[in-house]
């Protein structure tokens, strides 16, 4: 594996179930920049803990249940995705908003390429119904 320079175009996905409990969040975060420096990706970890930790962080919060994120690569996107059992759609805050919740989706919004949500339902999902938050990076400069 390259430690440094592009990465192989080669595929990828790793998914971590986690129970709804704070230290959750950490474990994530290391563990997804673990992935990304032995996939020759350490430059995307920086950018991908911040928004895979709020994305876990809402999970763990605002969900009674259990929770898994995803990591999938491919073509030079990282995907990264957030499921919880609770199918209420995400509220990112309005704009200038100064409250303590919703500010996390903005961060995502801001930093990645791209990001969206969907409702899940039975054997689609890692733990049952709910949703399923994700966002993309690329490696382009």
């Amino acid at each position: 594996m390259p430690e440094t320079g592009e990465p192989d175009d080669d595929r990828w996905e790793y998914t971590l179930s986690v129970p709804n409990d704070p230290r959750a969040v950490t474990i994530c975060r290391r563990a997804l920049r673990l992935i990304l420096t032995l996939h020759g990706l350490p430059h995307l970890a920086e950018v991908a803990e911040l928004v895979a930790t709020e994305l876990v962080t809402n999970a763990v919060q605002h969900t009674k249940g259990p929770a898994a994120i995803r990591l999938r690569w491919a073509r030079g996107v990282l995907r990264i995705g957030v499921w919880d059992a609770d199918p209420t759609p995400p509220a990112p805050a309005p704009p200038g908003a100064h409250g303590e919740s919703g500010r996390g989706l903005n961060l995502v919004r801001g930093c990645a390429d791209d990001w969206g949500w969907y409702r899940l339902g039975g054997a689609r999902s890692p733990g049952g119904a709910g949703k399923f938050i994700w966002c993309e990076l690329t490696t382009a400069a």
